[in-house]
């Protein structure tokens, strides 16, 4: 199989963008820059494209092991949301209930942030700010709805921000079955996530920022990268690598590579969409345990994904995993649940692929002058916004910039390691277990599942 048609077999995202996807040049041996960037996902590219504007003089390069966007930046639901990434009361304990409503705000002002970079660098990637709807369809959905609201009230968000729906609000919106009520955010986007990536990666390159595809770096070290290509030394070596983080020497244990999935249908006639609505493209989301998400693409899919929170022993990464079959099932039972206008539609698209889960699910952004290394990353499935809010640190980190970003909680966040095998495998299927036996339990019930307190810990963040 060549490696246009893998690549773009990973999601439907990737297989719709026009063009040839790569490779770019590969490393062609020994280099010597002044800040090397590992790994051109969003964290990346957004770091290379912040310190590129900054400084256009700093000689920046870009080592990709695939190519760019092939990771969780060219396969995820394509939302660009506000929300914190990762665990509030992890960012209280380090700067108090201020730091999180500042972390809040940064969050939302990340968004049109990363429009007018959209719209200034010509990048088309279907860019619609329609806001976005988490919608219940159960009692306890309801409840978990309604506290989620209280806790951003709490944290500084107000009517303006997010706000309850009820079931005629949202059918105004779109018609989707067994709802009861909501929120709203006008805070989030829809955008086909990887031409954003590829977009993003092009405007560097404009900007005179160096990319190598197809090079794996397999060691990092202070000023030092290295790959089987050859070595590149520089002043500054950023890790931005999330879930593949496990493939460098060392740094097996930073992250947990945790499975996600999504579908598409084939796009639907104008008689559906007529009965379907969602002309905002409002992205949404069930309040489930093992909740589900999608889109409106725009080619006229419906794309849903969910998490069954998949782990292989020892953080390995296989492709064959991707499309696991039981999560795809459940995946077209909810569309078909959650828009039966779609059920006759055909699924074109099966895809999935890894993000990288921290152990206490909360960002962090590091950078350590004396030995130049830095890093970002630890998202918890809010990564398109907190990638930019990282990248957008790094540059000022590295380049010694007073900025209200760097005084943000994340902000030399240390991350604890997960724990050795088996316990890992047995913590992170243990976790999946319980979420999905709620979710049976408040379906068969109509109550909360108490169950889910059990692991609400080592559960991500909402």
């Amino acid at each position: 199989m060549s490696d246009e048609r893998r690549w773009r077999e990973r999601s439907l995202w990737l297989d719709v963008l026009p063009g040839s996807l790569g490779p770019r040049l590969a490393l062609p041996g020994d280099r010597a820059y002044d800040v090397a960037i590992v790994g051109a996902g969003f964290t990346g590219l957004w770091t290379a494209y912040a310190l590129a504007v900054a400084d256009p003089a700093l000689r920046i390069v870009v080592l990709e092991a695939e190519t760019a966007g092939f990771g969780a930046s060219g396969r995820n639901a394509g939302f660009v949301s506000a929300g914190i990434a990762g665990q509030a009361a992890v960012y209280e304990r380090r700067a108090g209930l201020e730091g999180v409503i500042r972390a809040e705000r940064a969050m939302v002002e990340g968004i049109d942030w990363i429009g007018a970079v959209v719209a200034a660098e010509g990048i088309a990637c279907s860019w619609v700010k329609g806001g976005s709807l988490r919608v219940a369809t159960s009692a306890p959905q309801l409840a978990r709805v309604q506290a989620g609201l209280k806790e951003k009230r709490r944290r500084g968000l107000g009517p303006a921000d997010t706000s309850f729906v009820t079931l005629e609000e949202i059918r105004a919106r779109l018609a989707i079955e067994g709802a009861l009520g909501g929120v709203f955010t006008p805070h989030c986007a829809r955008v086909n996530p990887a031409a954003l990536a590829r977009g993003l990666a092009e405007a560097c390159e404009r900007h005179g920022v160096t990319i190598h595809e197809e090079t794996r770096v397999t060691r990092i070290a202070p000023r030092r990268a290295e790959t089987l290509r050859g070595t590149v030394t520089a002043e500054v070596v950023v890790r931005a690598t999330e879930a593949y983080t496990g493939g460098i020497h060392g740094h097996g244990r930073r992250f947990l590579p945790l499975a996600t999935r999504m579908i598409a249908t084939e796009p639907l006639p104008a008689a559906t969409w007529a009965a379907l609505g969602w002309t905002g493209c409002e992205t949404i989301a069930d309040q489930a345990h093992h909740f589900v998400y999608g889109q409106r693409t725009p080619d006229g899919r419906i794309a849903l994904g969910g998490r069954g929170l998949a782990y292989r022993s020892g953080s390995r990464i296989r492709e064959e995993d991707e499309r696991d079959p039981a999560v795809g099932e459940r995946l077209v039972e909810a569309l078909h649940r959650l828009f039966p206008a779609a059920r006759d539609a055909a699924i074109t698209h099966r895809w999935g692929g890894v993000f990288g889960a921290p152990r206490d699910w909360s960002m962090a952004v590091r950078f350590e002058r004396a030995s130049g290394l830095a890093t970002a990353g630890g998202y918890g499935g809010h990564g398109v916004v907190a990638s930019s809010l990282g990248g957008r640190t790094l540059a000022d980190l590295v380049l010694g910039h007073e900025s209200d970003l760097v005084t943000l909680p994340w902000v030399g966040h240390e991350q604890p390691r997960w724990e050795l095998e088996p316990l890992r495998w047995l913590g992170a299927h243990a976790v999946a277990t319980v979420l999905a036996s709620a979710d049976r339990v408040e379906a068969r019930t109509g109550r909360a599942a108490r169950r889910s307190r059990l692991v609400a810990r080592l559960a991500p963040g909402r």
